[in-house]
């Protein structure tokens, strides 16, 4: 899926595209970002879980401070070569890609040793000993990927939640709630179901297996959220809830 103009100014609540400074995409089947090209003004832009396999048109994006591409299809680090001049990087988060590679150490190195002026990769804050060992254990980027690379790249399999997660990752529990999501039940107030004490049998019903997927994704969801992101969610339960009730209301009625 591309990432359209419209997308873009509806989700960022702008009216013109040079005006975006945030843009939350996340878990959107987006495969091709190239309209970030055409926003010079974009600070934060989340695009965990998609299907992205090249960070070229980010390169314009000269205010970018901070860049999520957690569990997306960016296949070499040579990708980095295009994040090298955006001046303001601080904050990175690129882990669960094809390009992180076998060798976690190697990777975080290599990262590092082409973009210093990281503050924090992966969700982990970046120390200045690592920086150091960065110019020596890293390896240094210095040509753009070649173009099979990227553009010629087959888009992947179509995005469903239950295929985001590779195989080898930890254990999840029969919900489908990853060790990412049972961090945050706590500061929601949420008691979620725990792999030995399943809420239901382990043939569930379709349909309640696709409502725990859509909770999955707004769980992780909020996280990235910053506190006017948050509002705007607030709101909007606020007022699905009362409509609901009223729908509840007139049917009793009726």
């Amino acid at each position: 899926m591309k990432l359209t103009r419209k997308m873009v100014l509806s989700r960022a609540k702008a009216s013109e595209l040079d005006s975006v400074r945030k843009l939350n995409c996340w878990g959107s089947r987006l495969t091709d970002i190239s309209i970030c090209r055409e926003m010079p003004s974009l600070e934060v832009i989340t695009l965990s879980v998609n299907g992205v396999s090249t960070l070229e048109p980010m390169r314009q994006c000269q205010q970018l401070s901070e860049l999520y591409l957690r569990k997306n299809c960016i296949p070499s680090l040579a990708e980095l070569f295009y994040l090298k001049d955006l001046p303001r990087l601080r904050v990175l988060w690129l882990a669960e890609n094809p390009c992180c590679g076998p060798d976690p150490h190697l990777y975080r190195m290599t990262v590092l040793r082409n973009l210093p002026g990281l503050q924090k990769l992966d969700n982990q804050a970046v120390t200045e000993e690592e920086l150091s060992r960065a110019l020596v254990e890293g390896d240094e980027i210095t040509t753009a990927p070649a173009r099979e690379d990227t553009e010629s790249r087959q888009p992947g399999v179509p995005f469903t939640l239950s295929s985001v997660d590779p195989s080898a990752e930890t254990e999840r529990d029969s919900l489908g709630f990853s060790a990412e999501t049972s961090s945050i039940q706590e500061p929601l107030g949420m008691r979620l179901p725990s792999r030995d004490q399943p809420s239901f049998p382990r043939e569930a019903p379709s349909s309640l297996r696709s409502r725990n997927n859509v909770l999955t994704a707004i769980l992780l969801l909020l996280r990235e959220l910053d506190a006017e992101g948050l509002e705007v969610i607030h709101q909007t339960v606020s007022s699905q809830l009362q409509a609901l009730h009223r729908r509840e209301l007139q049917e009793d009625t009726e």
